[in-house]
């Protein structure tokens, strides 16, 4: 027996993006329900939230052109909620003139995103022979700072986490910050759903894909067998991966079916998935995981590296939204566009905190997926 999920079409409020390289956009939806959630954790109003979901969906589209425009001077991207439009960093004051041709607000920042990545990755490699001490929380790029963010757990010391800063400062510019150390959101137990693996674990579902869905890797290894909320047989995981990833494609059959949908959880209705377009740092998101259902947020960061206690995981995306166990590999998605599948991060639902997620292209890409849209 399958439970039913209502497609959530009438009553939706349409907002339409103008794309400054294209006449045509596509439309997207969101439900009374989006907006609702938006307006309780991002303290926005109706209007204010349905804007600047209009200006998000822009600013995504945007972000492409705009890094090509940007060129060697690229400095990162990030959607600025004040002005309403994406921000783009230039190295160079001579590609300002063709990043606002291309729909986006050029701003000088001192070291190109190139060189950031580089340096994280350098710091990437360097962790994978000698890994980062536990305290460690995990390092990002930061473009707007100008260095790589190394985050350590509050009162945290010893020679261990000065020889990796050491390591770091090696590769860039580094700035060491506090933060609790994250964990991913497992339990002992479509979009949101819970499942279970191997008969007790439970995590959540991301979205669905043309064979089955994807979700967070930690939940379980290749081979694993999983039950659906019900209980009945799903299917098996045909890949996964953790650490150093988090992420899995669970192979299904026995009668489930796959629809383009986030569960709403009653909290708002079901969100449909149109597709998966990137969503700049600044942007709103909504997670939706079967433990804590549906909350939003904004999105912090892209291609963050997070030192769990079982090892590092790279190209995470970090955002404020919060999440437990049990919320681990549900849908991160913006407005109607996939974003990611839950990984871990700090705090819960109560007192808020951080979460990261694994962007679904990725998992898309890595095992030839295609997402079931609407």
């Amino acid at each position: 027996m399958r439970r039913r999920i209502a497609l959530a079409l009438g009553g939706a409020a349409v907002l339409t993006a103008s794309l400054a390289s294209a006449a045509l956009a596509p439309v997207a939806q969101a439900s009374p329900g989006l907006i609702a959630a938006m307006q309780r954790d991002l303290g926005l109003t109706a209007a204010q939230a349905s804007t600047r979901l209009t200006q998000e969906m822009t600013a995504t589209r945007v972000m492409p052109a705009a890094q090509q425009a940007a060129g060697a001077a690229f400095g990162g991207a990030w959607f600025d909620p004040a002005r309403g439009k994406l921000v783009v960093g230039v190295t160079d004051p001579a590609a300002a003139s063709a990043v606002r041709q291309a729909g986006a607000e050029p701003t000088a920042v001192a070291i190109s995103a190139a060189r950031l990545d580089a340096a994280k990755a350098e710091i990437d490699l360097s962790a994978k022979t000698r890994p980062a001490p536990a305290a460690v929380s995990g390092w990002r790029a930061d473009p707007r700072g100008g260095s790589v963010v190394v985050a350590v757990r509050p009162g945290a010391s010893g020679p261990d986490i000065d020889d990796f800063l050491t390591r770091a400062r090696k590769a860039g510019p580094v700035t060491v910050v506090t933060a609790p150390t994250a964990a991913p959101f497992a339990a002992g137990t479509v979009g949101g759903d819970p499942y279970y693996i191997n008969g007790n674990t439970r995590c959540s579902i991301g979205f669905s894909v043309h064979g089955g869905f994807v979700s967070a890797g930690h939940c379980g290894g290749s081979g694993s067998s999983v039950v659906g909320w019900d209980g009945s047989a799903m299917g098996s995981f045909a890949g996964s991966s953790f650490p150093g990833n988090d992420y899995a494609f669970i192979r299904i059959g026995n009668g489930w079916w796959t629809a383009p949908v986030v569960l709403g959880w009653g909290t708002v209705s079901d969100a449909l998935v149109r597709g998966s377009w990137v969503a700049p740092v600044g942007t709103s998101v909504c997670r939706s995981g079967s433990t804590t259902h549906w909350h939003c947020g904004t999105v912090l960061g892209h291609n963050e590296t997070v030192n769990y206690s079982q090892g590092a995981v790279h190209q995470m995306t970090r955002t404020n939204v919060c999440a437990e166990p049990g919320d681990s590999g549900g849908s991160f998605i913006t407005g109607d566009q996939a974003q990611g599948v839950t990984s871990g991060g700090w705090g819960n639902c109560r007192s808020g905190g951080e979460t990261w997620f694994q962007p679904v292209n990725e998992i898309l890409q890595t095992y030839g997926l295609s997402l079931v849209t609407a």
